[in-house]
Protein backbone atom coordinates (compact mmCIF):
# COMPACT_ATOMS: atom_id res chain seq x y z
CA UNK A 1 0.00 0.00 0.00
CA UNK A 2 1.10 3.40 -0.66
CA UNK A 3 1.39 5.17 2.07
CA UNK A 4 2.83 8.54 3.46
CA UNK A 5 2.36 10.22 6.77
CA UNK A 6 2.14 13.77 7.59
CA UNK A 7 3.95 16.00 10.56
CA UNK A 8 1.98 14.53 13.14
CA UNK A 9 2.67 10.97 12.09
CA UNK A 10 -0.77 10.09 10.57
CA UNK A 11 -0.83 7.74 7.32
CA UNK A 12 -2.65 9.12 4.36
CA UNK A 13 -3.30 7.30 1.08
CA UNK A 14 -1.48 8.82 -1.89
CA UNK A 15 -3.34 7.26 -4.65
CA UNK A 16 -6.63 7.40 -4.67
CA UNK A 17 -9.06 4.41 -4.71
CA UNK A 18 -5.49 2.28 -5.23
CA UNK A 19 -7.64 -1.37 -4.49
CA UNK A 20 -8.89 -0.67 -8.23
CA UNK A 21 -5.33 -0.42 -9.36
CA UNK A 22 -2.45 -2.85 -10.25
CA UNK A 23 0.95 -1.32 -9.68
CA UNK A 24 4.45 -2.52 -10.65
CA UNK A 25 7.30 -1.72 -9.82
CA UNK A 26 11.08 -1.94 -9.93
CA UNK A 27 12.58 -5.06 -11.57
CA UNK A 28 9.03 -6.07 -12.35
CA UNK A 29 7.97 -3.33 -13.96
CA UNK A 30 10.93 -2.91 -16.42
CA UNK A 31 10.61 -7.19 -16.89
CA UNK A 32 6.65 -6.80 -17.93
CA UNK A 33 7.88 -3.70 -20.90
CA UNK A 34 10.33 -5.67 -22.00
CA UNK A 35 8.29 -8.56 -22.16
CA UNK A 36 5.54 -6.68 -24.16
CA UNK A 37 8.04 -5.17 -26.61
CA UNK A 38 9.68 -8.87 -27.65
CA UNK A 39 6.03 -9.69 -28.07
CA UNK A 40 5.59 -7.17 -30.58
CA UNK A 41 9.29 -7.80 -32.15
CA UNK A 42 8.83 -11.06 -32.22
CA UNK A 43 5.67 -10.89 -34.70
CA UNK A 44 7.51 -8.96 -37.25
CA UNK A 45 11.05 -10.97 -36.97
CA UNK A 46 9.47 -14.07 -39.70
CA UNK A 47 8.76 -11.19 -42.37
CA UNK A 48 12.33 -9.56 -42.30
CA UNK A 49 14.11 -10.23 -45.84
CA UNK A 50 12.92 -11.14 -48.78
CA UNK A 51 12.27 -14.42 -47.86
CA UNK A 52 9.81 -13.35 -44.86
CA UNK A 53 6.29 -14.50 -44.46
CA UNK A 54 3.33 -12.75 -44.96
CA UNK A 55 0.87 -11.89 -42.21
CA UNK A 56 -2.87 -12.04 -42.73
CA UNK A 57 -4.97 -9.47 -40.77
CA UNK A 58 -8.77 -9.52 -40.18
CA UNK A 59 -10.45 -6.31 -39.48
CA UNK A 60 -13.27 -6.09 -36.84
CA UNK A 61 -15.68 -5.46 -40.61
CA UNK A 62 -14.14 -8.63 -42.32
CA UNK A 63 -11.96 -6.88 -44.67
CA UNK A 64 -8.28 -8.77 -44.90
CA UNK A 65 -5.38 -7.70 -44.97
CA UNK A 66 -2.04 -9.74 -46.78
CA UNK A 67 1.08 -7.94 -46.70
CA UNK A 68 4.80 -8.89 -44.38
CA UNK A 69 5.83 -4.34 -44.92
CA UNK A 70 6.30 -4.27 -40.78
CA UNK A 71 4.12 -0.39 -40.55
CA UNK A 72 0.80 -1.99 -42.06
CA UNK A 73 0.74 -4.98 -39.74
CA UNK A 74 1.22 -3.06 -36.72
CA UNK A 75 -1.15 -0.65 -37.83
CA UNK A 76 -3.55 -3.00 -38.54
CA UNK A 77 -3.43 -5.12 -35.49
CA UNK A 78 -5.64 -3.70 -32.35
CA UNK A 79 -2.73 -3.35 -30.21
CA UNK A 80 -3.74 -2.26 -26.27
CA UNK A 81 -0.57 -2.60 -24.18
CA UNK A 82 1.06 0.64 -24.08
CA UNK A 83 4.73 -0.35 -24.47
CA UNK A 84 3.57 -2.39 -27.23
CA UNK A 85 2.04 0.82 -28.61
CA UNK A 86 5.34 2.53 -28.74
CA UNK A 87 6.95 0.48 -31.15
CA UNK A 88 3.90 0.85 -33.33
CA UNK A 89 4.60 3.93 -33.39
CA UNK A 90 8.43 3.47 -33.74
CA UNK A 91 7.52 1.79 -36.81
CA UNK A 92 5.38 4.35 -38.21
CA UNK A 93 8.36 7.11 -37.32
CA UNK A 94 10.32 4.97 -39.18
CA UNK A 95 7.50 4.90 -42.35
CA UNK A 96 6.89 8.62 -41.96
CA UNK A 97 10.77 9.74 -42.20
CA UNK A 98 12.27 7.01 -44.53
CA UNK A 99 9.38 5.24 -45.93
CA UNK A 100 11.42 1.92 -45.67
CA UNK A 101 12.84 -0.13 -42.83
CA UNK A 102 10.04 -0.59 -40.75
CA UNK A 103 10.09 -4.25 -39.95
CA UNK A 104 13.95 -4.05 -39.33
CA UNK A 105 13.62 -1.45 -36.75
CA UNK A 106 11.41 -2.84 -34.48
CA UNK A 107 13.14 -6.67 -35.19
CA UNK A 108 16.03 -4.39 -33.67
CA UNK A 109 14.38 -2.56 -30.78
CA UNK A 110 13.39 -6.05 -29.62
CA UNK A 111 16.87 -6.86 -29.76
CA UNK A 112 18.07 -4.79 -27.68
CA UNK A 113 15.21 -5.12 -25.33
CA UNK A 114 16.06 -8.59 -25.01
CA UNK A 115 19.97 -7.63 -24.00
CA UNK A 116 19.11 -5.93 -21.87
CA UNK A 117 17.06 -8.29 -19.67
CA UNK A 118 19.85 -10.37 -19.31
CA UNK A 119 21.89 -7.04 -18.10
CA UNK A 120 18.74 -6.58 -15.59
CA UNK A 121 19.15 -9.29 -14.09
CA UNK A 122 22.64 -9.30 -13.70
CA UNK A 123 22.26 -5.85 -11.06
CA UNK A 124 23.34 -3.67 -13.54
CA UNK A 125 21.13 -0.19 -13.40
CA UNK A 126 18.81 0.77 -16.38
CA UNK A 127 20.42 3.86 -16.52
CA UNK A 128 23.81 2.56 -16.95
CA UNK A 129 22.62 0.28 -19.96
CA UNK A 130 20.57 3.51 -21.53
CA UNK A 131 23.93 5.03 -21.43
CA UNK A 132 25.81 2.71 -23.14
CA UNK A 133 23.13 1.84 -25.55
CA UNK A 134 23.95 5.77 -26.49
CA UNK A 135 27.31 5.17 -26.50
CA UNK A 136 27.27 2.15 -28.71
CA UNK A 137 24.37 3.92 -31.07
CA UNK A 138 26.94 6.49 -31.97
CA UNK A 139 29.91 4.39 -32.93
CA UNK A 140 27.31 2.54 -35.00
CA UNK A 141 26.07 5.81 -36.99
CA UNK A 142 30.11 6.84 -37.11
CA UNK A 143 30.96 3.63 -38.64
CA UNK A 144 27.95 3.55 -41.31
CA UNK A 145 29.77 6.68 -42.61
CA UNK A 146 32.91 5.58 -42.94
CA UNK A 147 31.77 2.01 -44.62
CA UNK A 148 29.13 3.95 -46.81
CA UNK A 149 29.58 4.52 -50.37
CA UNK A 150 28.69 7.54 -53.05
CA UNK A 151 25.98 6.09 -55.61
CA UNK A 152 25.78 8.04 -58.99
CA UNK A 153 22.24 8.48 -59.54
CA UNK A 154 20.44 7.74 -62.26
CA UNK A 155 17.92 6.71 -64.43
CA UNK A 156 19.80 3.58 -65.67
CA UNK A 157 21.38 2.48 -62.62
CA UNK A 158 18.77 2.90 -59.84
CA UNK A 159 16.83 -0.59 -60.28
CA UNK A 160 19.52 -2.89 -58.06
CA UNK A 161 18.34 -0.52 -54.90
CA UNK A 162 14.62 0.31 -55.83
CA UNK A 163 14.56 -3.70 -56.68
CA UNK A 164 16.08 -4.49 -52.79
CA UNK A 165 12.89 -3.05 -51.01
CA UNK A 166 10.02 -4.60 -53.34
CA UNK A 167 9.66 -8.09 -52.16
CA UNK A 168 6.07 -8.57 -54.23
CA UNK A 169 7.07 -6.64 -57.34
CA UNK A 170 9.88 -5.43 -59.57
CA UNK A 171 9.81 -2.18 -60.66
CA UNK A 172 9.87 -2.56 -64.65
CA UNK A 173 10.28 1.00 -65.75
CA UNK A 174 12.44 3.27 -63.50
CA UNK A 175 11.68 6.74 -65.33
CA UNK A 176 8.96 7.27 -62.60
CA UNK A 177 11.09 7.71 -59.59
CA UNK A 178 12.08 11.00 -61.96
CA UNK A 179 8.46 12.01 -61.46
CA UNK A 180 7.41 15.39 -60.24
CA UNK A 181 4.21 14.22 -58.32
CA UNK A 182 2.76 10.33 -59.30
CA UNK A 183 -0.42 8.71 -58.18
CA UNK A 184 -1.37 5.12 -58.05
CA UNK A 185 -4.46 3.71 -59.66
CA UNK A 186 -5.67 0.31 -59.43
CA UNK A 187 -8.03 -2.02 -60.57
CA UNK A 188 -9.00 -5.47 -60.07
CA UNK A 189 -8.30 -7.94 -63.44
CA UNK A 190 -5.06 -9.21 -65.53
CA UNK A 191 -1.66 -9.76 -64.34
CA UNK A 192 0.61 -8.29 -62.07
CA UNK A 193 3.23 -8.45 -65.48
CA UNK A 194 0.20 -5.58 -66.96
CA UNK A 195 0.86 -3.00 -64.51
CA UNK A 196 2.20 0.33 -66.49
CA UNK A 197 3.16 3.74 -65.61
CA UNK A 198 1.41 5.98 -67.94
CA UNK A 199 2.59 9.92 -68.65
CA UNK A 200 0.12 11.15 -68.17
CA UNK A 201 -3.15 11.00 -65.56
CA UNK A 202 -5.63 7.72 -65.63
CA UNK A 203 -9.31 8.47 -65.07
CA UNK A 204 -11.90 5.88 -63.66
CA UNK A 205 -14.47 7.27 -66.03
CA UNK A 206 -15.49 7.10 -69.53
CA UNK A 207 -16.98 9.36 -72.56
CA UNK A 208 -20.63 10.28 -71.55
CA UNK A 209 -21.94 9.08 -75.09
CA UNK A 210 -21.33 5.95 -76.60
CA UNK A 211 -20.79 7.46 -79.90
CA UNK A 212 -18.03 10.11 -78.81
CA UNK A 213 -14.62 9.45 -80.59
CA UNK A 214 -12.64 7.50 -78.22
CA UNK A 215 -9.44 8.90 -79.02
CA UNK A 216 -8.64 12.80 -79.50
CA UNK A 217 -4.69 13.95 -80.69
CA UNK A 218 -3.65 17.62 -79.46
CA UNK A 219 -6.34 17.85 -77.33
CA UNK A 220 -7.66 21.21 -75.45
CA UNK A 221 -9.44 20.52 -72.52
CA UNK A 222 -11.83 22.63 -70.61
CA UNK A 223 -12.18 21.71 -67.15
CA UNK A 224 -15.85 22.63 -65.33
CA UNK A 225 -16.85 22.57 -62.31
CA UNK A 226 -20.35 24.10 -63.37
CA UNK A 227 -23.42 22.00 -64.34
CA UNK A 228 -24.48 21.90 -68.17
CA UNK A 229 -28.03 22.72 -67.53
CA UNK A 230 -30.22 25.81 -66.83
CA UNK A 231 -29.75 28.05 -64.60
CA UNK A 232 -32.35 26.93 -61.30
CA UNK A 233 -33.38 29.93 -59.31
CA UNK A 234 -32.60 29.55 -55.03
CA UNK A 235 -35.82 31.71 -54.75
CA UNK A 236 -39.16 29.38 -54.50
CA UNK A 237 -40.75 29.26 -57.90
CA UNK A 238 -43.49 28.16 -59.81
CA UNK A 239 -44.41 27.63 -63.37
CA UNK A 240 -47.95 27.28 -64.57
CA UNK A 241 -47.80 25.50 -68.09
CA UNK A 242 -51.73 25.36 -69.60
CA UNK A 243 -51.21 25.25 -73.51
CA UNK A 244 -48.83 23.25 -76.00
CA UNK A 245 -47.06 27.02 -77.26
CA UNK A 246 -45.92 27.41 -73.43
CA UNK A 247 -44.40 24.17 -73.05
CA UNK A 248 -42.43 24.64 -76.51
CA UNK A 249 -41.31 27.99 -75.41
CA UNK A 250 -40.03 26.86 -72.29
CA UNK A 251 -38.23 23.49 -74.15
CA UNK A 252 -36.62 26.03 -76.75
CA UNK A 253 -34.97 28.28 -73.95
CA UNK A 254 -34.00 25.34 -72.58
CA UNK A 255 -32.21 24.08 -75.40
CA UNK A 256 -30.95 28.03 -76.39
CA UNK A 257 -28.77 27.84 -72.74
CA UNK A 258 -27.43 24.33 -73.50
CA UNK A 259 -26.67 25.54 -77.12
CA UNK A 260 -25.24 28.70 -75.35
CA UNK A 261 -23.16 26.79 -72.97
CA UNK A 262 -21.75 24.39 -75.77
CA UNK A 263 -21.16 26.98 -78.42
CA UNK A 264 -18.87 28.71 -75.78
CA UNK A 265 -16.84 25.53 -75.20
CA UNK A 266 -16.35 25.60 -79.29
CA UNK A 267 -15.62 29.11 -79.56
CA UNK A 268 -12.75 28.93 -77.28
CA UNK A 269 -11.33 26.10 -79.06
CA UNK A 270 -12.18 23.40 -76.36
CA UNK A 271 -12.00 19.68 -78.10
CA UNK A 272 -12.88 17.70 -74.78
CA UNK A 273 -14.84 18.72 -71.49
CA UNK A 274 -14.51 17.24 -68.54
CA UNK A 275 -17.02 18.29 -65.71
CA UNK A 276 -17.38 17.75 -61.97
CA UNK A 277 -21.28 17.45 -62.27
CA UNK A 278 -23.37 15.57 -64.83
CA UNK A 279 -25.85 16.53 -67.61
CA UNK A 280 -28.95 15.29 -68.73
CA UNK A 281 -29.38 13.42 -72.21
CA UNK A 282 -30.19 16.68 -73.90
CA UNK A 283 -27.13 18.50 -73.06
CA UNK A 284 -25.36 14.60 -74.02
CA UNK A 285 -26.92 14.50 -77.52
CA UNK A 286 -26.19 18.19 -78.14
CA UNK A 287 -22.43 17.67 -76.94
CA UNK A 288 -21.92 14.41 -79.67
CA UNK A 289 -24.06 16.15 -82.03
CA UNK A 290 -21.64 19.40 -82.00
CA UNK A 291 -18.74 16.71 -82.15
CA UNK A 292 -17.19 17.85 -78.61
CA UNK A 293 -16.40 14.76 -76.22
CA UNK A 294 -17.49 15.46 -72.86
CA UNK A 295 -16.60 13.43 -69.40
CA UNK A 296 -19.23 13.73 -66.29
CA UNK A 297 -18.79 13.30 -62.77
CA UNK A 298 -15.16 13.30 -62.58
CA UNK A 299 -14.39 14.02 -58.65
CA UNK A 300 -12.69 16.80 -57.59
CA UNK A 301 -9.35 15.67 -56.72
CA UNK A 302 -9.05 13.84 -60.21
CA UNK A 303 -10.05 17.40 -61.68
CA UNK A 304 -7.14 18.73 -59.73
CA UNK A 305 -4.62 16.43 -60.79
CA UNK A 306 -5.78 16.67 -64.53
CA UNK A 307 -5.73 20.28 -64.18
CA UNK A 308 -1.98 20.72 -63.06
CA UNK A 309 -1.08 17.85 -65.56
CA UNK A 310 -2.01 19.86 -68.69
CA UNK A 311 -1.48 23.42 -67.34
CA UNK A 312 -5.19 24.45 -67.53
CA UNK A 313 -7.61 25.97 -64.81
CA UNK A 314 -10.61 25.01 -62.85
CA UNK A 315 -13.42 26.93 -64.42
CA UNK A 316 -16.52 27.33 -62.39
CA UNK A 317 -18.53 29.24 -64.55
CA UNK A 318 -19.34 29.27 -68.43
CA UNK A 319 -18.84 33.12 -68.53
CA UNK A 320 -15.22 32.83 -66.97
CA UNK A 321 -14.21 30.30 -70.06
CA UNK A 322 -11.25 32.07 -71.91
CA UNK A 323 -8.35 29.96 -74.32
CA UNK A 324 -5.77 30.69 -71.89
CA UNK A 325 -7.75 28.47 -69.13
CA UNK A 326 -7.55 25.30 -71.43
CA UNK A 327 -5.39 22.18 -70.66
CA UNK A 328 -3.42 20.63 -73.30
CA UNK A 329 -2.57 16.89 -73.54
CA UNK A 330 -1.22 15.12 -76.64
CA UNK A 331 -3.47 12.09 -76.81
CA UNK A 332 -6.64 11.30 -74.24
CA UNK A 333 -8.00 7.98 -74.96
CA UNK A 334 -10.72 5.31 -73.88
CA UNK A 335 -9.28 1.94 -72.99
CA UNK A 336 -11.35 -0.60 -72.38
CA UNK A 337 -10.39 -3.61 -70.31
CA UNK A 338 -11.54 -7.78 -70.18
CA UNK A 339 -14.78 -9.15 -71.09
CA UNK A 340 -17.00 -6.48 -68.16
CA UNK A 341 -16.07 -3.78 -70.37
CA UNK A 342 -14.90 -1.12 -67.85
CA UNK A 343 -13.48 1.65 -69.19
CA UNK A 344 -10.69 4.05 -67.97
CA UNK A 345 -9.86 7.52 -69.84
CA UNK A 346 -5.99 7.78 -70.34
CA UNK A 347 -4.59 11.63 -70.77
CA UNK A 348 -1.14 11.60 -71.69
CA UNK A 349 1.82 13.48 -72.73
CA UNK A 350 0.47 16.49 -71.06
CA UNK A 351 1.82 20.24 -70.96
CA UNK A 352 3.69 19.35 -67.57
CA UNK A 353 5.63 16.24 -69.08
CA UNK A 354 6.59 14.79 -65.04
CA UNK A 355 3.28 14.14 -63.85
CA UNK A 356 3.21 10.48 -64.09
CA UNK A 357 0.33 7.72 -62.78
CA UNK A 358 1.62 3.61 -62.13
CA UNK A 359 -1.37 1.74 -63.17
CA UNK A 360 -1.71 -1.11 -60.94
CA UNK A 361 -3.09 -4.95 -62.34
CA UNK A 362 -3.41 -7.87 -60.31
CA UNK A 363 -5.63 -10.99 -59.63
CA UNK A 364 -7.19 -9.85 -56.74
CA UNK A 365 -7.72 -7.03 -54.43
CA UNK A 366 -4.92 -7.90 -52.07
CA UNK A 367 -2.03 -8.47 -54.53
CA UNK A 368 -2.94 -5.20 -55.65
CA UNK A 369 -2.58 -3.56 -52.50
CA UNK A 370 0.12 -4.85 -51.51
CA UNK A 371 1.85 -3.89 -54.93
CA UNK A 372 1.07 -0.67 -53.85
CA UNK A 373 2.96 -0.92 -51.00
CA UNK A 374 6.31 -2.39 -52.43
CA UNK A 375 5.83 1.01 -55.16
CA UNK A 376 5.59 3.13 -52.19
CA UNK A 377 8.63 1.70 -50.99
CA UNK A 378 10.53 1.79 -53.86
CA UNK A 379 9.42 5.62 -54.52
CA UNK A 380 10.61 6.70 -51.06
CA UNK A 381 13.87 4.63 -51.44
CA UNK A 382 14.60 6.91 -54.57
CA UNK A 383 13.35 10.13 -52.64
CA UNK A 384 16.09 9.17 -49.87
CA UNK A 385 18.62 9.02 -52.27
CA UNK A 386 18.16 12.37 -54.08
CA UNK A 387 18.43 13.82 -50.68
CA UNK A 388 21.54 11.82 -49.61
CA UNK A 389 22.99 9.20 -52.26
CA UNK A 390 25.47 7.49 -49.54
CA UNK A 391 24.45 3.55 -49.84
CA UNK A 392 25.29 1.19 -47.27
CA UNK A 393 25.64 -2.67 -48.56
CA UNK A 394 22.37 -4.56 -47.13
CA UNK A 395 21.86 -8.09 -46.49
CA UNK A 396 23.17 -7.56 -42.69
CA UNK A 397 26.35 -7.06 -43.88
CA UNK A 398 26.47 -3.35 -42.35
CA UNK A 399 24.83 -4.42 -39.14
CA UNK A 400 27.54 -7.30 -38.92
CA UNK A 401 30.64 -4.71 -39.58
CA UNK A 402 28.62 -2.09 -36.79
CA UNK A 403 28.66 -5.41 -34.64
CA UNK A 404 32.33 -6.03 -34.87
CA UNK A 405 33.37 -2.10 -34.26
CA UNK A 406 30.80 -1.93 -31.36
CA UNK A 407 32.55 -5.00 -29.60
CA UNK A 408 36.02 -3.97 -30.39
CA UNK A 409 34.93 -0.29 -28.90
CA UNK A 410 33.48 -2.01 -25.86
CA UNK A 411 37.14 -3.27 -24.43
CA UNK A 412 38.08 0.37 -24.02
CA UNK A 413 35.21 1.84 -21.92
CA UNK A 414 36.74 1.11 -18.19
CA UNK A 415 33.01 1.65 -16.43
CA UNK A 416 29.74 -0.63 -16.41
CA UNK A 417 28.67 0.76 -19.31
CA UNK A 418 30.81 -1.63 -21.60
CA UNK A 419 28.74 -4.50 -21.04
CA UNK A 420 26.00 -2.35 -22.24
CA UNK A 421 27.95 -1.38 -25.68
CA UNK A 422 29.11 -5.22 -25.74
CA UNK A 423 24.85 -6.01 -25.83
CA UNK A 424 23.70 -3.97 -28.02
CA UNK A 425 26.99 -5.45 -30.41
CA UNK A 426 25.04 -8.81 -29.61
CA UNK A 427 21.49 -7.09 -30.87
CA UNK A 428 23.00 -5.78 -34.16
CA UNK A 429 23.70 -9.55 -35.00
CA UNK A 430 19.94 -10.39 -34.18
CA UNK A 431 19.10 -8.72 -37.96
CA UNK A 432 21.60 -10.75 -40.12
CA UNK A 433 20.49 -13.95 -37.89
CA UNK A 434 16.28 -13.59 -38.51
CA UNK A 435 17.66 -13.04 -42.45
CA UNK A 436 19.37 -16.49 -42.20
CA UNK A 437 16.38 -17.97 -40.11
CA UNK A 438 13.79 -16.90 -42.94
CA UNK A 439 15.73 -17.90 -45.64
CA UNK A 440 15.93 -21.40 -44.27
CA UNK A 441 19.77 -21.14 -43.63
CA UNK A 442 21.05 -22.06 -39.53
CA UNK A 443 21.12 -18.84 -38.00
CA UNK A 444 23.96 -18.97 -36.07
CA UNK A 445 26.36 -21.38 -38.64
CA UNK A 446 25.75 -18.73 -41.16
CA UNK A 447 26.28 -15.76 -39.17
CA UNK A 448 29.41 -16.97 -38.10
CA UNK A 449 30.71 -17.81 -40.65
CA UNK A 450 29.97 -14.21 -42.27
CA UNK A 451 31.77 -12.57 -39.22
CA UNK A 452 34.70 -14.51 -39.44
CA UNK A 453 34.98 -13.98 -43.58
CA UNK A 454 34.64 -10.24 -42.88
CA UNK A 455 37.25 -9.87 -39.96
CA UNK A 456 39.33 -11.96 -41.87
CA UNK A 457 39.67 -10.19 -45.47
CA UNK A 458 38.41 -7.25 -43.57
CA UNK A 459 35.77 -6.29 -46.11
CA UNK A 460 32.65 -5.02 -44.91
CA UNK A 461 30.39 -5.96 -48.09
CA UNK A 462 30.20 -9.93 -46.56
CA UNK A 463 26.40 -10.49 -45.88
CA UNK A 464 23.87 -13.08 -45.96
CA UNK A 465 23.19 -15.16 -49.15
CA UNK A 466 19.40 -14.74 -48.92
CA UNK A 467 18.53 -15.24 -52.63
CA UNK A 468 21.20 -18.20 -52.89
CA UNK A 469 23.32 -16.29 -55.89
CA UNK A 470 26.16 -18.15 -54.20
CA UNK A 471 28.20 -15.48 -52.86
CA UNK A 472 28.00 -13.66 -49.62
CA UNK A 473 29.33 -10.24 -51.45
CA UNK A 474 26.63 -7.67 -51.64
CA UNK A 475 28.30 -5.72 -54.28
CA UNK A 476 28.38 -8.41 -56.74
CA UNK A 477 24.97 -9.25 -55.98
CA UNK A 478 23.83 -5.04 -55.94
CA UNK A 479 21.76 -5.36 -52.52
CA UNK A 480 21.98 -2.39 -50.77
CA UNK A 481 20.38 0.59 -49.27
CA UNK A 482 20.19 4.56 -48.19
CA UNK A 483 23.19 5.03 -45.13
CA UNK A 484 20.21 7.52 -43.67
CA UNK A 485 17.60 5.04 -43.73
CA UNK A 486 19.61 2.64 -41.96
CA UNK A 487 21.19 5.03 -39.49
CA UNK A 488 17.54 5.98 -38.51
CA UNK A 489 17.27 2.67 -37.86
CA UNK A 490 19.59 3.00 -35.00
CA UNK A 491 18.54 6.00 -33.94
CA UNK A 492 14.95 5.34 -33.04
CA UNK A 493 15.97 1.86 -32.07
CA UNK A 494 18.15 3.25 -29.25
CA UNK A 495 15.56 5.89 -28.66
CA UNK A 496 12.27 4.07 -27.61
CA UNK A 497 14.70 1.03 -26.03
CA UNK A 498 16.08 3.86 -23.62
CA UNK A 499 12.41 5.43 -23.05
CA UNK A 500 11.20 1.74 -22.07
CA UNK A 501 14.15 0.96 -19.74
CA UNK A 502 13.45 3.96 -17.93
CA UNK A 503 10.26 3.43 -16.73
CA UNK A 504 9.95 1.54 -13.20
CA UNK A 505 6.29 2.07 -12.04
CA UNK A 506 3.47 0.98 -13.96
CA UNK A 507 0.24 2.12 -12.49
CA UNK A 508 -3.00 0.85 -14.15
CA UNK A 509 -6.33 -0.62 -13.81
CA UNK A 510 -7.08 -3.71 -12.44
CA UNK A 511 -8.92 -5.90 -15.27
CA UNK A 512 -12.50 -5.83 -13.19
Amino acid sequence: MALAFDEFGRPFVIIKEQDQKVRLRGLDAQKANIASGMAVSRILRTSLGPKGMDKMLQSPDGDVTITNDGATILEKMDVDNQIAKLLVELSRSQDYEIGDGTTGVVVLAGALLEQSQKLLERGIHPIRVAEGYETASRIAVEHLEKISQKFDFGVNNIEPLVRTCMTTFVLQDCESVQAQFSRDCRKVGGKLEDTELIHGILVDKEMSHPQMPKQIEDAKIAILTCPFEPPKPKTKHKVDIDTVEKFQTLRKQEQQYFDVMVQKCKDVGATLVICQWGFDDEANHLLMHRNLPAVRWVGGVELELIAIATGGRIVPRFQELTPEKLGKAGLVREKAFGTTKDRMLYVEHCANSRAVTIFIRGGNKMIIEETKRSIHDALCVARNLIRNNSIVYGGGSAEISCSVCVEAAADKHPGVEQYAIRAFADALDSVPMALAENSGLQPIETLSSVKSQQIKENNHYCGIDCNDAGTNDMREQNVFETLIGKQQQIFLATQVVKMILKIDDVISPSDY
